[in-house]
């Protein structure tokens, strides 16, 4: 009894995840380009880009924002970059470059760039964008009838990353994918407040909104900015969104598994609360999900409860496949970027105990 109850835990954490009424897995949370509102009026827009050593990809970005509509303000907070910048951020129209400080003590760097530059900001709505973002033509407008349409005072879409190798394709659909079961967009999109979510590269908000949420000082030591800032924007009793979208490409190219290592470790042991407990609850759950099924395929009486785990696994993959147009076969290899998933978990864990909690931008963040 013990051994069936035991083989049927997969089955009904895999099969579980494809019936519970959020969806995690759906794809239907989204927000595409609208061709017809590249003319928008965006006058009541600035958008604040915080920005550090971004020469090779802020003039892609700012040339992204030139075709949205127009009116539109922006400001770029130049965080001690030491490459051009600035001066390739002056050479475009209506927009502002503001020389950062020196980092404070107990600031994340990109907060404290957003620091400097909000008090600049005189317009009722503000556009968060990461430097390295490009939203293609008809974004912003379509971003921001929805946000309209829906009467939220913050909305956000996760940027579609850039796919350009074996560990890109491997990894960078599942991370939105883990981040989708982590912080369910259904429930954070509801007026619950059991779950806040945000994707930081690109984030619409009602001034008023930021700064009675105290944004950006009350979370200056956040590492995980975005879903901070809307939990605070959530608990100030505001209305929140977060969505995907094709039409936000990131910019920045991993290509590595280093790269994207570095990218995951630098968080993930945050995102666990820097608890161990949950780190090892994490581990024991994906020794469940994702071996389990494996050593039941081995089993006479018992194979068939690893093959239904394993089928219901690769279903709940599917539709992420298909909205970033891969090949369904990929989630043949989900088992295998789990793995390497979890291995980051406990690199970024192991990290912490070393002293630091985060490397980023030549910075690192150390635990005291």
């Amino acid at each position: 009894m013990v051994e069936w109850v035991a083989a049927s835990l997969p089955v009904l954490m895999w099969v579980g995840l494809l019936l519970v009424p959020w969806r995690p897995w759906s794809t239907r949370e989204r927000i595409e380009a609208d061709p017809n509102a590249g003319s928008a009026d965006l006058s009541e827009i600035t958008v604040l880009i915080p920005a550090r050593n971004e020469a090779d990809v802020i003039g892609l970005t700012l040339a992204g924002l030139q075709s949205q509509g127009s009116g539109l303000q922006v400001i770029v907070v130049d965080d001690q970059s030491s490459d051009e910048t600035a001066e390739i951020a002056a050479s475009f129209p209506n927009t502002r470059v503001i020389r950062g400080q020196p980092l404070p003590e107990g600031w994340a760097g990109k907060l404290w760039a957003l620091e400097q530059g909000k008090s600049q900001v005189k317009t009722p709505i503000t556009l968060l964008l990461d430097a390295d973002i490009q939203l293609q033509p008809g974004l912003l407008g379509a971003l921001l009838a929805h946000k309209r349409r829906d009467n939220r005072q913050f909305v956000s879409l996760m940027a579609d990353l850039r796919r350009t190798s074996f560990w890109d394709r491997l990894l960078l659909p599942a991370f939105v994918y883990y981040f989708k079961l982590l912080y369910p967009f259904s429930i954070s999109n509801s007026s619950s407040r059991l779950v806040a979510a945000a994707a930081g590269g690109c984030i619409l908000v009602d001034t008023e909104a930021l700064q009675r949420a105290g944004a950006f000082a009350s979370l200056r030591n956040a590492l995980i900015d975005d879903c901070t800032l809307a939990r605070q924007v959530k608990n100030a009793g505001y209305r929140t969104w977060l969505g995907l979208s094709r039409d936000v490409v990131s910019l920045r190219p991993y290509g590595t598994l280093r790269s994207i290592h570095d990218m995951v470790a630098r968080s993930a042991f945050t995102q666990l609360g820097y608890s161990t407990a949950l780190l090892l609850v994490v581990t024991v759950l994906f020794a469940l999900a994702y071996g389990l099924p494996f050593l039941l395929l081995a089993s006479a009486s018992a194979w068939r409860l690893g093959l239904i785990a394993l089928v219901a696994m690769m279903l709940s993959y599917l539709p992420m496949l298909r909205y970033y147009h891969m090949r369904l076969t990929w989630a043949l290899l989900l088992p295998f970027g789990a793995v390497l998933y979890l291995g980051m978990t406990w690199s970024s864990a192991i990290r912490y105990w070393r002293g630091v909690r985060s490397r980023w931008k030549d910075r690192t963040y150390s635990t005291h």
